[in-house]
């Protein structure tokens, strides 16, 4: 298991109890998400679709390398890795 500093977007720090910042274990980001689900009942929904998929407006990011081009959901996580959770923003005129 890996520990890493997640960052938490602002319309999901009142699931987070405010921080801006969390602590979790995991190997992978799909467990990464469970083991934040178990620390913050509530932000699983928040993240996933009724299928289990990341929501197509939220993206995850290693280290500022954005896992959709590395292996989604199954991309590895070390100690130490910062992963950053980056909600879409719709915009246009």
């Amino acid at each position: 298991m890996a520990k890493v500093k997640v960052r938490i977007p602002s319309p999901l720090q009142k699931i987070t109890q405010n921080k801006q910042e969390v602590t979790a274990e995991a190997r992978n980001i799909k467990e990464l998400i469970a083991d934040l689900e178990k620390q913050f009942p509530g932000l699983k929904e928040r993240l996933l679709d009724e299928s289990g998929k990341i929501r197509r407006f939220i993206n995850f990011y290693v280290n500022d390398e954005d896992i959709r081009f590395l292996k989604q959901d199954e991309t590895l996580l070390e100690d130490g890795n910062e992963v950053s959770i980056i909600p879409a923003i719709a915009g246009g005129k």
